[in-house]
């Protein structure tokens, strides 16, 4: 309805100027929002108070010009009104709003959101948690989020690659493959001490006894840093190929895995130095050499190369990102675990040391979950070390309840997750209350069937017998959808196609309660059910964008 309201303010607005009722050099894009408060209107406007300055008048006197010469020979306006300073606020009629919910139906599932990505390419990199454990549950919410991101992105018209970091290289590995050494050496009866920096779940301790029952007791003479070497490596690629399972059965898959060791190997990293280098952007001291942030808004320089000669995670990093500048995408979205946020700017202020365009990398930033059963903490997970796998959430509560829990906040806010309520099938838990929306819809299509009643053809004539304020409310927020989906792909939030299928899912209910869908009058039945086929099919468009199933029973 938005676009609809824009065009009839445009014309009223031109009309308005040729008729020199109002001085504007020139016809602006109105801004059209949802008022707050229901009895402010459907929908409303703040053009006049933009147009204050530039027309030289009152807000109220051009909001009051453009009521005056607003045509509307479709009917679609019931009421316009000047309110306040200045804003004008709309009544849509009864019949606008049902020729709206024909549009929807006859849309199907593809209404939604206008193609806004205009065919553009963006790569959304996230999870890229080290392969030197399982996945834990932060990564699990990063997981929902970067998935569902690129889902609505794609639905918005964009052409999106999911990419995996594989943090394969430097330290972490070295401890892993410690760790899983003196695990194996355990099993060889030698006398050998647990690194006090390993990594002490039980995982390593199956990898340890995987090596010792493929090689028997071939490391346990070889040098200790050959064995270290091998030992991560192979404990690397076996946590990696747990992670893409644990991925998989929660709905994840990706269209590239880079090795942060691969791009070691080839010279990707060390290019982007040099080049830095030759830019005159690097200075040494201390032995280490350093890249000169300060003069590209960071706080501080940062170290690329340490004084042993290794390079640092952020020199890995920024040949990362400049090989993902010339690959030619139009954005980059990183997803990021919120203490990571002190790291944005400095990979910003590399990338513009390169000559890339800092502006086309976005970062999303996931705090970490609070798992709780009954408000209560749960305790770590023995196999996993110092964390709660993924892998646990996932065969307690299922994919479906793990991923809709993990978008249920802004991704940037601390989110508690209760394991008993995402078991409960009541309303209190909002997963099964959305659900149940898209299943009682199917209940009530099996209903009708029983009674010999299919969905009828949308027709401007069945629909007319809907004019309760409970069916006209459904109507309207079902007009939300596609605007809901563009503003979470524009600001890079997905919970906000959660929140809006948990309000339709709510409107829903309470108007099951209220009004029989299958009767007698075979004219409301007609009109209720294609109303409950665009609800049906809108929760069941929203729920796949966050990568939920919509079920038909329950």
């Amino acid at each position: 309805m938005k676009p609809l309201l824009k065009d009839l303010i445009r014309s009223a607005l031109e009309r308005a100027r040729e008729s020199g009722a109002l001085a504007i050099e020139a016809v602006p894009d109105p801004h059209i929002e949802v008022p707050k408060e229901r009895e402010h209107g459907d929908l409303a406007s703040n053009v006049a108070l933009t147009l204050a300055r530039s027309a030289r008048r009152a807000p109220r006197e051009i909001a009051e010009s453009v009521l005056a010469h607003l045509e509307d020979p479709d009917g679609v306006i019931a009421s316009a009104e000047v309110a306040g300073p200045g804003f004008l606020n709309f009544v849509f009629s009864d019949d606008a709003w049902r020729r709206k919910l024909l549009d929807v139906v006859t849309a199907g599932d593809a209404y939604g959101p206008a193609p806004l990505g205009g065919g553009r390419s963006v790569q959304v990199e996230f999870v890229s948690a080290n392969p030197t454990g399982p996945l834990h549950i932060g990564h699990g919410r990063g997981a929902a989020t970067g998935d569902a991101l690129a889902r609505i992105l794609g639905a918005c018209g964009y052409r999106v690659e999911r990419e995996y970091y594989v943090n394969d290289a430097g330290r972490q590995m070295t401890i892993l493959g410690r760790s899983v050494r003196a695990r194996y050496l355990e099993l060889a009866g030698c006398d050998e001490p647990f690194p006090e920096d390993g990594y002490p779940g039980e995982y390593v301790a199956e990898i340890a006894a995987e090596l010792f029952d493929r090689d028997g007791r071939r490391w346990v003479e070889e040098p200790e840093e050959e064995a270290v070497a091998a030992m991560g490596r192979y404990a690397g690629e076996r946590l990696l190929e747990r992670i893409r399972a644990d991925l998989a059965d929660f709905g994840v898959e990706f269209d590239r895995f880079t090795s942060e060791r691969r791009l070691r190997g080839d010279g990707t990293v060390e290019r982007a130095i040099e080049r830095l280098r030759e830019a005159g952007h690097l200075y040494e001291r201390d032995g280490a050499l350093w890249f000169r942030a300060t003069a590209f808004g960071d706080d501080k320089d940062r170290t690329v190369v340490k004084n042993d000669g290794e390079l640092t995670y952020f020199a890995a990093d920024i040949g990362y990102h400049h090989a993902k500048c010339e690959r030619g995408f139009d954005l980059l979205i990183d997803v990021w675990g919120a203490d990571h946020h002190g790291y944005v700017q400095r990979v910003r202020s590399a990338l513009e040391a390169l000559g890339d365009d800092p502006g086309r990398l976005h970062v999303v930033l996931v705090q970490m979950v609070n798992l709780t059963r009954d408000g209560v903490p749960v305790r770590m997970g023995k196999r996993s070390g110092e964390f709660v796998a993924l892998r646990d959430v996932l065969d307690e509560v299922g994919s479906d309840l793990a991923r809709f829990f993990f978008l249920m906040r802004k991704s940037d806010a601390q989110l508690d997750f209760d394991l008993e309520l995402a078991r409960r099938q009541s309303a209190e838990n909002p997963v099964f209350y959305v659900q149940y929306a898209h299943t009682r819809i199917a209940g009530i299509f099996r209903q009708a069937a029983e009674k010999g009643v299919s969905l009828p053809e949308p027709t401007r004539e069945v629909v007319a017998a809907l004019s309760n304020e409970d069916e006209i409310g459904l109507i309207r927020l079902l007009a939300e959808f596609p605007a809901v989906v563009e503003s979470a792909a524009e600001t890079f939030e997905p919970h906000r196609v959660v929140f809006y299928a948990q309000r339709l899912a709510g409107e829903f209910h309470r108007f099951y309660t209220r009004n029989r869908c299958v009767s007698e009058d075979r004219e409301t039945t007609a009109a209720r059910l294609l109303l409950v086929q665009a609800v049906k099919q809108v929760i069941g468009r929203a729920l796949s964008l966050v990568g939920v199933s919509a079920p038909e029973r329950m």
